[in-house]
């Protein structure tokens, strides 16, 4: 497969702003696992701190990340993951998506979060209490368009509680990092 830096999903303010929370709530000696790694970015600075592992479904960010350094294995969400971890991070696809909106390419597994903008979100909230350790901690992020509500629900239904650590109002929307733990 040829590389093409196109179908990578280029750091927006929702990465910047991911990626602040994550610097605020990593601590030496977490294990972290980064879904959706994307460029890198966020993974490769962690690592800086803590050992981290990144997962991304698409093959062209696979290879971006590691450019950067980054032990990333090309998985959908966690699949194939068997450890357990301390932080996760997930900045996934949250846009609302119509099937004619579809583009069918790599990029969009970045983008297309289903018709609600929470399908990959719902796969996530079932599964990810698997590899999350202990006393771990989920960082999420999300967008208004998503619906803040649906999603904060989703996850306690799932067995977790969640709190908005950090907003930010980006054009015509709002972006959250969500911190979620297990209940009780």
């Amino acid at each position: 497969m040829q590389f093409d830096a196109r179908q990578v999903y280029i750091p927006e303010a929702d990465t910047y702003l991911l990626l602040d929370a994550a610097r605020a709530e990593v601590k030496p000696g977490d294990r972290v696992l980064e879904i959706g790694t994307g460029s890198g970015l966020i993974a490769a600075e962690l690592a800086k701190v803590t050992g981290v592992i990144a997962t991304d479904i698409n093959p062209h960010a696979v290879l971006c990340a590691k450019k950067k350094g980054v032990d990333v294995v090309r998985s959908d969400l966690f699949c194939g993951i068997q450890s357990t971890f301390d932080l996760i991070l997930f900045n996934p696809p949250y846009l609302p998506t119509q099937p004619e909106e579809r583009i069918d390419d790599w990029l969009e597994h970045a983008l297309n979060g289903g018709e609600s903008g929470r399908v990959v979100i719902e796969r996530f909230a079932v599964h990810v209490g698997r590899v999350l350790a202990p006393g771990g901690r989920i960082l999420l992020l999300i967008s208004s368009l998503t619906g803040l509500p649906e999603v904060r629900d989703l996850f306690f239904r799932s067995g977790f509680l969640s709190e908005i650590l950090v907003k930010k109002i980006v054009e015509d929307e709002t972006l959250y990092v969500l911190k979620i733990v297990r209940k009780g």
